[in-house]
């Protein structure tokens, strides 16, 4: 009899334990760079606020109506890709011929399945390309009009080149050819968003237009896993943003996870790690967003700030764009 009454015990409480094993959690980062009060205006300091707070909300919103991962990383970075604030999409920086190139990535962390595209000139919304490329592919990686095809091929909403353009992006490339630096929002404004769903699967995705005034191909980090983009259930996702070739060369999503895995490190440690002892230190600029199985979040960045957002596994969230602001506007999570 005891046994029977703690087996009917057991079966009644089960959803609600379960609810609380498996808690949701999502980061995501519009780009880290030289942002300085200075620099922007107090509107355009509320509109990436405001965006950046309705994108998180709506993100945690779907993870706990029992949306996949996958599926909500594709839906906040859509929404970025729409935005004009940032450097992804509508609103891609110039490449130096005047044109915009395109890059993105997603990764799961249950298979390590993964998509990507890099120098799509047509996808209205590169993530659905690169997701694409995962779903239906033997691939991980398609290119320039090979991936503009294949995105044709797959149904994907497909615009002309000019689409992309804004004013602001316009005259950063004019600043750019001008010479002798480029503009400070050169590599600013690429896109990610790291989630832990609630089944505990983890997934990642990056989007970006690339810096301004690039030339002959080059391709950065964000569609490149490992680099700008990595996700295992074992470790962490993450989703990175800044200078490109730094990335690539040290490996920095990867490294994070690996870390995290392999050292028993906390989030928050291995992060902080990677982009100020290995990557700071090597001159390389930039942060990352990124979660791990238990739902704590990471938003690490060695520059002046980086737009961010974030609601970890207990609900607390975080919307800040400067170094020496992290809104807290329910709380932070310690990163353990």
């Amino acid at each position: 009899m005891v046994c029977q009454r703690a087996l009917f015990f057991l079966v009644l409480f089960l959803p609600a334990w379960a609810a609380q094993a498996s808690p949701v959690a999502i980061a995501l980062h519009g780009g880290a760079g030289t942002l300085t009060r200075e620099a922007i205006t107090p509107d355009q300091e509320q509109a990436y606020l405001q965006f950046l707070d309705a994108a998180v909300e709506m993100g945690h919103t779907r993870l706990e109506a029992g949306v996949s991962g996958s599926q909500v990383v594709r839906e906040i970075i859509r929404l970025m890709e729409d935005s004009p604030l940032f450097n992804a999409g509508y609103g891609a920086v110039f490449n130096w011929d005047g044109r915009h190139e395109l890059d993105a990535s997603i990764m799961l962390g249950e298979s390590r399945a993964s998509g990507a595209v890099a120098g799509v000139a047509r996808v209205k919304n590169p993530i659905e390309a690169a997701y694409a490329v995962m779903q239906h592919s033997p691939h991980v990686l398609l290119s320039g009009s090979g991936a503009d095809a294949f995105a044709a091929a797959q149904g994907l909403e497909l615009v002309e080149n000019q689409y992309f353009s804004t004013p602001e992006r316009a005259r950063a490339l004019e600043q750019y050819r001008a010479g002798p630096q480029p503009p400070e929002n050169a590599k600013l404004g690429t896109v990610g968003v790291v989630v832990l769903d609630g089944k505990g699967n983890l997934a990642a995705g990056t989007s970006t237009g690339g810096m301004t005034g690039k030339r002959w191909g080059r391709i950065g980090d964000s569609p490149l896993i490992g680099a700008g983009t990595y996700a295992e259930n074992s470790s962490c996702a993450v989703s990175a943003t800044g200078h490109g070739e730094f990335f690539i060369r040290w490996q920095v999503a990867s490294d994070i996870c690996a870390r995290v895995k392999y050292q028993k490190v906390y989030l928050q440690a291995a992060a902080t790690h990677v982009i100020h002892a290995e990557l700071g230190a090597a001159g390389g600029e930039g942060g990352v967003v990124a979660v791990d199985p238990r739902g704590n979040v990471a938003m690490v960045f060695n520059t002046a700030g980086m737009y961010r957002a974030s609601i970890n596994g207990s609900g607390e969230k975080i919307v800040a764009i400067f170094g020496d602001d992290d809104t807290k506007l329910e709380g932070e999570t310690d990163g353990g």
